[in-house]
């Protein structure tokens, strides 16, 4: 199975995208059963981390070199993410504090998912446009179940911006940062 999988990049990178889309609209429906949001979100990001499993850490995006760079680079992102949230928001909502760990994880989760490992198997498919269209286009449909409609263009958004700066930077750090903060903040 592993030997199709690496052999054929359309198998692989569909294999991968019904994987999370799979992990997440599971995540979405079990979350809202009373008291689950901190489990489900939990083994849904430690789901969505095992996409990456089999990945070396540079294909993916993990590398340390010029790590306060990409440290600094996630910050920006956050900054960029928060942004609609800043100009409509009267007052910032407040994560709960028992949900700030669940997020933590979900958000590393995700961005391994989607800007590393779908990234990586969509980028050996077609390059960078299909990796960066088709992650965005993957990402948006995994939050369709978990966001109100009108909400899913600024998804689209953000998982657009992460994808472009995953090939830009060929980084992850940054926006696993980057989600990381905004996920806390909102």
């Amino acid at each position: 199975m592993l030997s199709v999988l690496a052999a054929r990049p359309a198998v692989r990178a569909a294999v991968i995208a019904s994987y999370i889309l799979l992990v997440e609209w599971a995540r979405a429906l079990v979350s809202t059963a009373p008291r689950a949001a901190a489990v489900v979100l939990v083994l849904g990001g430690l789901a969505l981390v095992l996409a990456g499993a089999g990945w070396p850490a540079e294909r993916l995006g993990l590398s340390t070199s010029h790590l306060g760079l990409r440290l600094l680079g996630g910050l920006a992102l956050a900054a960029v993410l928060l942004l609609p949230a800043a100009a409509r928001a009267s007052a910032a909502p407040i994560l709960p504090a028992f949900l700030v760990l669940p997020a933590i994880v979900v958000s590393i989760g995700e961005e391994i998912a989607f800007r590393g490992a779908l990234y990586a198997a969509l980028d050996d498919l077609g390059g960078a446009p299909v990796a960066i269209i088709g992650s965005t286009a993957v990402w948006t449909a995994a939050h369709a179940l978990s966001h109100p409609t009108e909400f899913l263009f600024a998804v689209a958004a953000a998982g657009l911006l992460l994808a472009l700066w995953r090939w830009a930077c060929k980084d992850l750090v940054g926006p696993i940062v980057g989600h990381v903060i905004a996920d806390i903040a909102l």
